[in-house]
């Protein structure tokens, strides 16, 4: 069927402001005035007034991890419940008591953060968790994910005491008696989730389903998304799978690329002979680059810098690979045909990444190879000209800054953090760039990034703005989470933009955003939701 949208401030992305479009077959068939559009109106034909309503297409999520938002939304949602240590403790409590729970049932939450406790500025503890109760395991990940605590009934069940051997890549921290403290960093966590009760199939399904919809409600329509890892246990090809399922049954409401997360040299092999590599898939869910975890994060102290932390002179962070690990396997990933995407938020790291990605491509030459950084906070000069000597892509995280603007001179020093979230000096480079939200880190929530990557400032305004230099104007920030999306995953010519020809993605909002002060673009509500042209999800 043809639809005609007309009467509206349709933002096409690539082409300016336009009045209306018509859809038919999922696919934009004309994009321009009222007039013309109209024309397309036969016996069949659906007419909606947009009443002058902004329209852009969908939004691309290019860093974030679909099934981990599923999983987080069966969880307690600890983010509404840092404000103290003492209140954290209060919601698990809470939560146990409206429950009726199995032996050995594991209590599960994720989004707490230390930085914004009021009364002790530190991570739980086993000691704190033992307060609540030590007859049912407790897991509570950091907000960042790159850390979580556990009570002594979870380290009893997972077998971790005293004379536990530290794994190559993590840690878990240690009391004055050398007893683990239930602190678990970075690859220590998989001695923790290998424990806790492994999905199905069809409960992994249900955590896409239930992920996607709720992404549909922010207006996104596609999402590169890191989700092979998010059980340990789990085969990366059930997660294929369920994918595929999904799409089949008619259930996947979100176009998805997977940044497929390959923890060694063995595991990649076996993927690729397989016949799994970048591209391979459907519009619908595709196959996108090798995705490897290169450091932690700036709040868990765990990005890996080139001098120790400012605010703790004890460490520069945590390698998860080393430099012949990350050579062996970009070279790999980079002459079978495979895109790369690494996880990259410390300098030192990056250096590392960096450095792989130059053998790799002096080895075996190739254009238009969008090898990519995640993250890419905290950086050097010299790192920013090696993303535009390299080609390579930049997938940042807006959204990052209402927390980290808090923090990042504390952790870095007042010098260093000039050169970090150096979005605008990016650009201004040539160097290609999409955002993401990194969720369940954070909300899924565009134009809370799209807010603070233009003010640089947090989301109350209370705070920056913060290298103001670097902000992005609307114009770059909508491109960053749309057509930009799409050229970080090889389709910008199927998708990101609102062009006859294209697959009819796009979200209609309350507002203009190039009309509306800045500081409250994070106030337009989201109204519809459209995926090939179907709504799949309307505020009404």
């Amino acid at each position: 069927m043809r639809t005609i949208y007309y009467n509206g401030q349709i933002y096409t992305v690539t082409n300016g402001i336009k009045e209306a479009f018509v859809v038919e077959n999922g696919k934009f068939i004309y994009v321009g005035n009222n007039e013309e559009a109209l024309s397309y109106k036969d016996n069949s034909s659906e007419v909606v007034d947009l009443e002058g309503k902004f329209v852009t297409a969908g939004f691309n999520d290019s860093h974030m991890h679909v099934l981990g938002y599923g999983y987080s939304l069966s969880m307690i949602n600890l983010a509404k419940h840092t404000s103290s240590l003492q209140k954290l403790k209060e919601s698990i409590k809470n939560f146990m008591d409206s429950k009726e729970l199995r032996e050995n049932e594991w209590i599960r939450g994720r989004g707490w953060n230390h930085d914004y406790f009021t009364d002790e500025n530190r991570f739980p503890n086993r000691y704190d968790l033992d307060k609540i109760t030590t007859d049912y395991p407790i897991c509570l990940i950091r907000a960042c994910g790159h850390i979580c605590v556990v009570n002594s009934k979870a380290l009893e069940l997972a077998g971790i005491n005293k004379e536990t051997k530290q794994i190559e890549g993590g840690w878990f921290d240690l009391d004055e008696n050398g007893e683990p403290l239930g602190i678990f960093r970075e690859n220590a966590l998989e001695l923790i989730y290998n424990k806790i009760p492994t999905p199905d199939k069809e409960d992994i399904k249900s955590m896409i389903y239930n992920a996607c919809k709720s992404l549909n409600s922010y207006g996104v329509t596609s999402a590169q998304t890191d989700d092979f890892t998010v059980f340990p246990s789990v085969n990366y090809q059930t997660i294929v799978d369920a994918y595929q399922e999904l799409e089949e049954e008619g259930k996947l409401s979100v176009k998805i690329n997977q940044q497929a997360q390959l923890l060694s040299q063995e595991e990649l092999e076996e993927f690729i002979n397989k016949g799994y590599k970048t591209g391979v898939g459907s519009d619908y869910f595709k196959i996108g680059p090798l995705k490897l975890l290169g450091d932690g994060s700036l709040g868990a102290r765990t990005a890996y810098l080139s001098s120790p932390y400012a605010d703790d002179k004890t460490t520069c962070g945590i390698a998860i690979y080393t430099q012949d690990q990350f050579d062996e396997m970009i070279e790999y990933a980079h002459k079978n045909g495979m895109q790369v995407a690494i996880h990259g938020i410390g300098d030192k790291i990056m250096y590392m990444i960096v450095k792989s990605i130059e053998k790799a491509l002096n080895k075996y030459p190739r254009e238009n190879h969008r090898h990519g950084i995640v993250h890419c906070q905290i950086t050097t000069k010299e790192l920013l000209d090696k993303f535009k000597e390299l080609n390579l892509h930049a997938y940042i995280q807006s959204i990052f800054l209402d927390y980290d603007i808090n923090i990042v001179e504390k952790r870095v020093g007042k010098e260093r953090a000039k050169y970090t979230y150096n979005f605008k000096t990016l650009i201004d480079k040539g160097v290609t760039l999409s955002n993401g939200s990194d969720c369940p880190v954070e909300l899924p929530n565009v134009l809370n990034g799209i807010q603070c990557g233009v003010t640089r400032k947090t989301l109350d305004n209370k705070n920056g703005p913060f290298l103001e230099s670097q902000a992005l104007s609307i114009d770059e920030a909508i491109k960053s989470y749309t057509i930009m999306g799409a050229y970080a995953s090889f389709e910008e010519d199927i998708k990101g933009s609102i062009e006859v020809g294209k697959a009819a993605d796009f979200v209609i909002l309350e507002e203009n955003l190039f009309n509306v002060d800045i500081n409250n673009i994070k106030n337009i509500k989201i109204l519809n939701t459209y995926l090939n042209g179907k709504c799949m999800y309307s505020q009404l």
